[in-house]
């Protein structure tokens, strides 16, 4: 989504020519290539799918039939793109309602019924935490800890959580959560993206470049490195002006950003 200006074969094409291994994915583009195409895509440029996003949205309707199938589409998606992970956006509050304790048991009866699905086709499920200014429309889980509560009653290689910079940098707990869940093996993913002030008018698409912005990156990728977690770093910016850029232009850059800002130090 960093440069979703990309068409599939130019995204794959420019990962290659920067050296950078994998790529996570969203199921909107991933559909409209074709998923089978997809994964064929980049498997052939020798490039792994770090992760299948999104899933999720429990919350967001109070019948569960339809939600749990297109959920199980997703996990046969990810499985078909040879990515272990699927990332979940929980969903926010069903129209009408205020019960926000009622989303978030809904939020654990969901999870509960696709564990089964997901285990049998061998993906794992990563709880993303959102930033609290979507609880009601995208994400009631804001919290690293209420996202590995929602975790804990499966095993650590079925469920886990995602750490996203940008949603969590605020919460004077989640870095303890952080370490909690790499030590763990709960961990699934791990994100970067940078919180920039002012907000702009659409804070869904006003992620910082990374360096941009107030958070310590290289200091939550130290963290969490320390705490265990080997697997991928992934950079996720919704950011209009980047997407307004020209798309090979923008990856560079994010690629020598990464390197200034995030990587630890030797």
């Amino acid at each position: 989504m960093t440069v979703r200006q990309l068409p599939l074969p130019d995204l794959v094409r420019h990962c290659r020519r920067l050296g950078v291994s994998g790529v996570g994915l969203w199921r909107e583009p991933v559909r409209k290539y074709g998923t089978e195409a997809a994964a064929r895509l980049v498997r052939d440029a020798g490039l792994t799918v770090t992760s299948l996003c999104r899933g999720g949205f429990f919350a967001a309707s109070r019948d569960p039939a339809p939600v749990l199938a297109d959920n199980r589409a997703a996990v046969d998606e990810a499985a078909a793109l040879g990515t272990d992970t699927l990332v979940l956006v929980s969903g926010g509050l069903p129209p009408g309602s205020k019960d926000l304790a009622a989303a978030r048991a809904r939020i654990s009866d969901g999870l509960a019924a696709l564990v089964p699905y997901a285990a049998d086709r061998g993906v794992r499920l990563a709880v993303e935490p959102l930033h609290p200014m979507y609880a009601a429309d995208r994400c009631a889980v804001s919290t690293l800890d209420q996202a590995l509560a929602l975790a804990a009653p499966h095993p650590a290689g079925r469920v886990g959580v995602v750490v996203d910079t940008y949603h969590v940098w605020w919460d004077d707990r989640a870095p303890a959560a952080a370490v909690r869940a790499a030590a763990s093996g709960r961990l699934h993913a791990f994100q970067l993206a940078d919180w920039t002030t002012p907000l702009p008018a659409g804070v869904l698409t006003g992620r910082g470049q990374l360096g941009d912005g107030v958070i310590d990156l290289r200091g939550w990728h130290t963290l969490v490195d320390a705490a265990g977690y080997t697997g991928p770093v992934e950079v996720e910016l919704f950011n209009d002006t980047l997407w307004s850029r020209d798309g090979a232009d923008v990856l560079t850059e994010t690629v020598t950003r990464y390197l200034t800002h995030a990587a630890p130090r030797p």
